[in-house]
């Protein structure tokens, strides 16, 4: 079991079916919880992980519990709204497990303000620490109902939640005016790319993003009835009929750390989706290692725009 949860059970602390785990991660072991306990994780490839090993596994959830674990992410905005949910689903005990990297002592220092405090209980570099479920006390944390960023729908916690990443608008502009008729975009986010690709010459638009609350933004952003919505993992999708074009700006990491191998599987998965005559269009970060991934993947690659920060690539007929 993640120690630090396990330190607090031994030291007293009870938990009670129905229980409810917010945000959990493959680093957070919860074998030792019943599998009856609904573990609540919108990102596709943790979700797949908790419900391999038995648990009620959901993206999102309004059931009423009684306990509740919420393991905190690093968004403080998301951090903040997963309290409050818990408070709202859970009636009884709602326990904050967090790493000091994010920011678990600034939460509980704004949560012992609101509420009297069992614990905390420090180790390995972080702390667990509960309190009586008590909704009004936090009622100010819930997340927004219609957080808008230049006019698109987005959420705590999501990519880009606060403005247009600047790559996805380099790579925007960079995309031909002259589009083919079936597109994918890998790891959509809430759309901002995919909305950029609506004409008339369109006739299939797949949006493809692994974080579900991102792809509900999503579908808000992105109306067109041409338009499909896949909540999967970039690295192993299959289309359900071959691409054209492929249109992606992947992430680099599902933690602190960088993790080029997340994008080379978008640039081989994107190559095994497109036609014999496929394009793909692409953004990374300018010290992200992809040129080998696309020579090994594509005949034709090409940088055309960039800057300090950002590259271009547009690659065209597939290998194999």
């Amino acid at each position: 079991m993640s120690p630090r949860l396990e330190l607090a059970l031994s030291s007293g602390l009870s938990l009670s079916q129905p229980l409810t785990v917010l945000a959990p991660t493959p680093n957070n072991d919860l074998s030792d919880l019943p599998h009856e306990t609904q573990v609540v994780q919108p990102f596709k490839p943790f979700h797949d992980h908790f419900a391999a090993q038995g648990f009620v596994a959901t993206p999102n959830s309004d059931a009423p519990s009684q306990d509740a674990v919420v393991f905190l992410p690093r968004a403080k905005a998301l951090a903040r709204a997963l309290v409050h949910q818990a408070c709202s689903r859970a009636s009884g005990i709602i326990v904050v497990d967090g790493a000091k990297t994010d920011g678990v002592d600034s939460l509980l220092k704004d949560i012992r303000k609101r509420v009297a405090i069992n614990g905390p209980i420090s180790k390995a570099h972080g702390k667990i620490f509960w309190f009586q479920s008590d909704a009004d006390a936090f009622a100010d944390w819930a997340a927004p109902e219609n957080q808008m960023v230049d006019g698109f729908h987005t959420a705590p916690g999501v990519f880009s939640a606060d403005g247009i990443d600047p790559a996805s608008a380099l790579l925007q502009r960079s995309l031909p005016t002259k589009r083919v008729t079936r597109i994918a975009d890998l790891g959509a986010g809430w759309g901002f790319l995919s909305a950029g690709l609506i004409d008339d010459t369109l006739h299939s638009l797949h949006l493809v993003e692994a974080d579900h609350t991102a792809l509900t933004c999503a579908r808000s952003n992105v109306t067109d009835p041409r338009a499909q919505f896949h909540w999967a993992d970039a690295t192993n999708w299959t289309a359900p009929e071959p691409l054209d074009m492929v249109v992606m700006n992947p992430p680099f990491h599902t933690s602190r750390s960088a993790d080029p191998t997340l994008g080379q599987g978008f640039i081989a998965n994107a190559a095994r989706n497109l036609t014999r005559n496929g394009q793909l269009w692409m953004v990374a970060n300018r010290h992200l290692p992809y040129e080998a991934t696309l020579a090994e993947f594509f005949t034709r690659v090409e940088e055309l725009a960039g800057d300090n920060r950002f590259k271009v690539f547009h690659a065209s007929r597939p290998r194999g």
